[in-house]
């Protein structure tokens, strides 16, 4: 992993383009109240779904509207639940909707009713047009090379070959979550060799525990660039940000640049704490990214931050610096 030092990431981050500011678009914040970690998929007909983990962690929830303001009353539709004893019985997280060759995945973690925190990767099907009707079929867990706590699944296309990028306990023991990424032979199947993108290094990204997360991938101006999310799920949970260059070999761990800093993080001022999990789609324009993410509005947290229910979808522009690099306005409210 080759590290850029953190004064030239921070000028490249900071270095604003006048014009950008020239377009402004206003969300109704937030956009889904007690949803976390959320996945907006846009369809080539500017249909937006949201889908997102719930607060009881026992079911899979999408709802569609025509903008992303319109997902803030849209109409919700449980699209799978939990079973009762075994596999996929507890801990249901962090579901992504996508839709590959005219064929609609859901991909998720989840527990064991009787081991909650045997934690692995599963994948729903579905093969009708729209992804609230329809039967979701079960397609089972995503094998990988370490049968260790896994979770966070993403996938995305680069030159005809497929990819998966997720969280997973690599290290064993206490040591948390690494990003991994393999190529896939198909949806549901990795073909390998697994890769490790980053470890927890920074104190930042080490915050109570030992994370990196919830990766989430964004193409422009000719590199791939995948944010991630890091720490524990309070005020310290936060974002990162990894690029590569889109000529070079993806699955060679050189190639890959990591910000020693954080891109997205607290703002007590904004009210702004723990943001995270997030997602990319563009606004109704077509062009414009749109960042999806979670928040909550206040720091002190009742019990555990997993009990908490209040992490809510927001939704902010990206804007874009000289550089060609993501700026996600730090100290700017959405």
């Amino acid at each position: 992993m080759k590290l850029f030092t953190y004064l030239l990431v921070a000028a490249a981050l900071l270095v604003l383009p006048t014009q950008i500011f020239s377009q402004t678009l206003e969300f109704e914040n937030p956009i889904a109240e007690q949803r976390a970690d959320p996945w907006v998929h846009k369809t080539d007909d500017g249909t937006y779904y949201l889908i997102a983990t719930v607060p009881e962690h026992d079911r899979i929830v999408i709802r569609k509207a025509t903008s992303i303001n319109g997902l803030k009353n849209a109409r919700e539709k449980v699209v799978w639940r939990k079973h009762e004893k075994g596999e996929m019985g507890h801990h249901i997280w962090a579901p992504e909707l996508h839709r590959i060759d005219k064929t609609w995945y859901i991909y998720f973690a989840a527990g064991e009713a009787e081991n909650i925190w045997n934690i692995r990767m599963w994948v729903l099907s579905n093969t009708s047009d729209d992804p609230m009707a329809g039967d979701w079929k079960e397609e089972g867990k995503i094998e990988t090379q370490r049968e260790s706590f896994s979770l966070d699944a993403t996938t995305f296309e680069h030159r005809g070959k497929r990819y998966l990028i997720w969280a997973q306990n690599v290290r064993g023991g206490d040591h948390g979550t690494a990003l991994v990424m393999s190529e896939m032979k198909n949806p549901t199947t990795l073909t390998g060799p697994e890769v490790v993108l980053t470890e927890p290094e920074f104190n930042w990204e080490r915050m109570k525990y030992n994370v990196n997360e919830g990766a989430a991938v964004l193409k422009r101006n000719g590199k791939i660039f995948v944010t991630y999310s890091a720490s524990a799920t309070n005020h310290n949970y936060c974002m990162g940000l990894l690029w590569i260059d889109e000529d070079a070999d993806l699955l060679d761990v050189s190639n890959w640049n990591k910000s020693p800093g954080p891109v997205f993080y607290t703002n007590e001022e904004l009210k702004r704490y723990g943001p995270g999990h997030n997602s990319f789609t563009t606004a109704e324009d077509g062009e414009t990214v749109i960042m999806i993410y979670h928040a909550r509005d206040y720091k002190e947290i009742q019990g555990h931050e997993l009990s908490d229910p209040n992490r809510a979808t927001r939704a902010r522009v990206v804007r874009w610096t000289e550089s060609g690099f993501p700026d996600f306005m730090q100290k700017m409210g959405d």
